[in-house]
């Protein structure tokens, strides 16, 4: 008895010098937000030495992507702790409030950029539902020949997305009430109302009777909890938050060598709306493809289409919301190619997840049209 209390304190030191070692990019994600803050006008000056700009793009990039990396890595923690499908829902939720407060702060930097939102919305779906999906499933059938997953939770994610995308993304090319690809008032207010309602319902489903459709029997394996962190739930959660406050004022600080480029260069404006998706994108990027190869897919398919529908479901509303108390114009409505992509996107979609297995013939197809998204960024 003795013994064991002696060696509590011990015990805790060594939890707290663990810690320490893993958390170590905390205190340079907060080292580069006060150098930034301090010095910001003296770092940002000069970004049309190429070298200087390349330095500056890198360093914040690398920072925020490595605090979005950490956030994730917490939040997994959680998950170990809650199990499905809470796990992957404060996954996709942290995600998707790094999204929105990423945007959020580089829609309120300068000048107005009202197709922002939407080129990074539609940029997240291109990423997500083509990109990793097509090289989660691409890489574990590769693997595992093929894999299976529960049909009934992929076909209530895409019961939701699509008329999300649909209203959010299509409805305002085809709506009189204002000119061009944009809502009224009212219409953005049904579109906010409806958002909310339809994931609130979705949640309440996925966490209540309906939970078992988001599972699979006996996917995750017993030595799975070797992985789980001995530091309190609590830690976890403040460390989640504390990583998730630089995130957005250095987004806005890298809102200045992007714009740089797409001024001076003439790049094409979605490529703003890429840097940022992908910001957003790979830490769900990577969970979604190491549970794939892990012959986790069950996993995989709840990070990646939860992944879609928060960005639509939260994201859309939340942006709606900002815009209107700041003032800022908004573009909601997808053009040209991007327009037919995403229809073709989500057609494949519901044919990839129609019959609860996969193989390695699906993956290849979305990868093809994540490939011809990025050809089209620069040749429409």
């Amino acid at each position: 008895m003795l013994q064991n209390v002696q060696a509590q304190p011990a015990r805790k030191k060594v939890q707290i010098s663990k810690l320490i070692r893993e958390d170590w990019f905390l205190g340079f994600s907060y080292a580069t937000s006060l150098a930034f803050f301090v010095a910001g006008d003296f770092l940002l000056a000069d970004l049309a030495n190429p070298f200087r700009w390349a330095l500056i793009f890198g360093w914040l990039f690398a920072t925020v992507l490595g605090s979005a990396l950490s956030v994730v890595r917490h939040a997994e923690q959680l998950a170990l702790r809650l199990g499905e499908p809470y796990g992957t829902l404060i996954l996709t939720l942290s995600v998707t409030s790094i999204e929105v407060m990423s945007i959020s702060a580089v829609m309120t930097h300068g000048d107005n950029n009202p197709t922002l939102a939407r080129d990074t919305m539609f940029a997240v779906i291109m990423i997500v539902l083509n990109g990793m999906v097509g090289l989660s499933l691409l890489l574990g059938a590769w693997r595992h020949r093929e894999q299976h997953y529960n049909l009934q939770g992929a076909n209530a994610y895409l019961g939701v997305i699509i008329p999300l995308a649909v209203l959010a993304l299509i409805l305002p090319n085809y709506t009189l009430t204002t000119e061009g690809p944009t809502l009224s008032t009212m219409q953005r207010m049904f579109l906010v109302v409806t958002s909310g309602i339809l994931y609130c319902a979705f949640l309440a489903m996925q966490t209540g009777r309906h939970r078992g459709y988001f599972t699979v029997a006996g996917e995750i394996p017993e030595d799975h909890k070797a992985e789980k962190s001995e530091a309190p739930f609590i830690v976890h959660a403040l460390l989640l938050a504390a990583y998730m406050l630089p995130i957005v004022f250095l987004a806005e600080q890298l809102a200045h060598p992007v714009d740089h480029i797409l001024e001076t260069m003439h790049a094409p404006a979605v490529l703003g709306g890429v840097i940022m998706a992908v910001l957003v994108a790979t830490p769900e990027a990577i969970g979604a493809v190491r549970a794939a190869v892990a012959n986790h897919l069950q996993r995989s398919v709840n990070i990646f289409l939860g992944s879609v529908l928060s960005t639509i479901g939260l994201t859309v509303p939340g942006i709606l919301i900002v815009s209107h108390v700041t003032g800022r114009d908004i573009t909601l409505g997808l053009e040209h190619t991007d327009f037919l992509m995403l229809l073709l996107t989500l057609a494949v979609s519901v044919v990839t997840f129609a019959s609860g297995r996969t193989n390695v013939l699906q993956g290849a197809v979305h990868l093809i049209l994540f490939m011809a998204f990025f050809m089209l960024i620069f040749e429409h």
